[in-house]
């Protein structure tokens, strides 16, 4: 299946080598979750970031369909 993943900000220097902008598209076995791309991707766990895909919240244990757009962003603040 292919999904497209959006890491934002600081996030963006854990896309692929070679990645130009801020999104890759990745071929996955099926039945791949949102942690283990975030794991491929080696961002560590203990860095805080937003999971979104398709626009809605998703936790590590959502299972990604074909087509699903995955974002990562960290934590906003502001006023």
């Amino acid at each position: 299946m292919w999904v497209e993943v959006h890491l934002t900000a600081t996030l963006r220097h854990f896309l692929p080598p070679g990645t130009i902008g801020d999104h890759v598209g990745l071929e996955l076995p099926v039945g791949t979750t949102v942690g283990q791309v975030v794991h491929s991707l080696r961002v560590p766990d203990e860095l805080e970031r937003l999971t979104i895909v398709n626009g809605r919240d998703a936790g590590p244990d959502h299972v990604l369909s074909d087509g699903d757009v995955l974002s990562l962003f960290p934590p906003l603040a502001g006023g």
